[in-house]
């Protein structure tokens, strides 16, 4: 039979979640303490390379060193994952000279990368060793070594890699950084290796790609008489209609001045867009990133923004709802 165990109290859920939280926050800042001469090493061994950093290790330090290969590819510095068993079995071939190896392992004494370091000495790769045990095998041979030492795992029975992993991943993020700051690395190189996701459609669209333009954009002379404007206005369905005189934008009109003017009780028939419009609306560069148009609209309170060109002339409308279709937001 299936045996069953008692469900905790929340006060022990929680007290344990905190232990852990507490054991894996002072783990990385020992880490910020321990950082030295052999950090800076391992950043300029990388930044000589003319080839890639292999990344290896095993368990779960090889899960970390998938996710520290991943973020430094993304960041600037080409980067790939090697299983240091299957390396033993051909895949060691994918390394070459112009490489370094940057090797995970919290005892240091892994028999798989016991097996394959060597061989990487002999073909002259610089091997940056991260290890929780600065006396290992794995210390020994590495041209840098990195402590990732910490006090005690989170586990209760200090036994499951918990604040050693978190600990290696930590020292990962910390040479991806600083890697990417040398390197120049800037938010159009972060959106072209991310595409597909989120973070492309924010880095990569810009509001030119979105913009309402042409016959869609509600648009009146300054002349105009409120008729013309309301017609306008409701034949695009945007709210607002923008105000110009010949091709300078002299302003903009919403539905929420129109409410206003009615319950003010004014004369609507002999007024002009030119008498009733708000000076200097908020607009954005069509060339802007389609982001940034959403944090002018969510500053400014507003759902619609003016697009104008490098002479300042009007050319297209964005509003809330063009983000949301395209996921910007």
């Amino acid at each position: 039979m299936k045996s069953v165990h008692p469900t905790p109290s929340a006060d022990r859920t929680l007290q344990l979640a905190r232990n852990a939280l507490d054991i894996e926050a002072e783990a990385v800042l020992g880490l910020k303490a321990a950082l030295g001469e052999t950090f800076v090493q391992a950043v300029r061994l990388i930044l000589a390379s003319t080839g890639r950093v292999v990344v290896t290790g095993m368990g779960k330090s090889g899960h970390v060193g998938r996710k520290i290969a991943a973020t430094l590819s993304s960041t600037g510095t080409p980067a790939l994952f090697m299983h240091p068993a299957e390396a033993g079995h051909g895949d060691l071939g994918m390394v070459t000279p112009a490489d370094v190896l940057l090797a995970l392992s919290n005892s240091g004494e892994s028999d798989e990368l016991n097996v394959i370091v060597p061989v990487v000495k002999r073909l002259g790769i610089p091997l940056i060793a991260i290890t929780g045990r600065m006396n290992s095998s794995l210390a020994r041979q590495a041209t840098v070594a990195l402590s990732s030492a910490v006090a005690k795992e989170a586990c209760p029975l200090n036994l499951a890699p918990t604040a050693s992993t978190t600990a290696q991943m930590a020292l990962g993020d910390a040479l991806a950084v600083v890697l990417l700051d040398a390197r120049g690395f800037r938010e159009e190189d972060f959106a072209r290796s991310h595409p597909g996701g989120a973070l492309g459609r924010r880095l990569l669209i810009h509001v030119h790609d979105l913009m309402r333009a042409g016959s869609q954009l509600p648009i009146v002379d300054s002349d105009a008489p409120l008729t013309d404007m309301l017609r306008e206005m409701s034949a695009k369905g945007l709210g607002f209609v923008a105000v110009v005189d010949g091709e300078a934008l002299k302003g903009v009109f919403t539905d929420g001045d129109l409410r206003r003017l009615i319950e003010r009780g004014a004369d609507l028939k002999p007024l002009r867009a030119g008498m009733v419009l708000h000076p200097n609306p908020r607009t954005i560069d069509s060339d802007a990133l389609a982001a940034e148009a959403a944090r002018v609209m969510e500053q400014s309170r507003i759902t619609s923004v003016l697009v104008t060109d490098e002479l300042g002339r009007l050319v297209g409308a964005l509003n809330t709802n063009d983000l949301m279709r395209a996921k910007v937001i």
